[in-house]
């Protein structure tokens, strides 16, 4: 059985830890919701979307894979 030394070689993926924050963010939400679902705005809300692009949000461009980012 192989152990971990005590001086810790743990590695931590901080975009991997943001990831999992977020999604537990969007779990408390959605139980929160009486309707069944999350309304875009709302999911939008919950991961600061606006807060990580407001470039993108301000011009309006479509998201990727989003229902509009199919068009070309």
């Amino acid at each position: 059985m192989n152990v971990a030394p005590v001086g810790g070689t743990a590695v931590q993926d901080h975009v991997a830890l943001a990831e999992i924050e977020l999604c537990g963010e969007l779990i408390i939400a959605a139980s929160a919701v009486s309707e069944g679902r999350l309304s875009v705005d709302r999911i939008d809300e919950v991961l600061r979307v606006a807060e990580a692009s407001p470039s993108s949000a301000s011009r309006g461009d479509p998201i990727p894979g989003g229902p509009e980012g199919d068009r070309d």
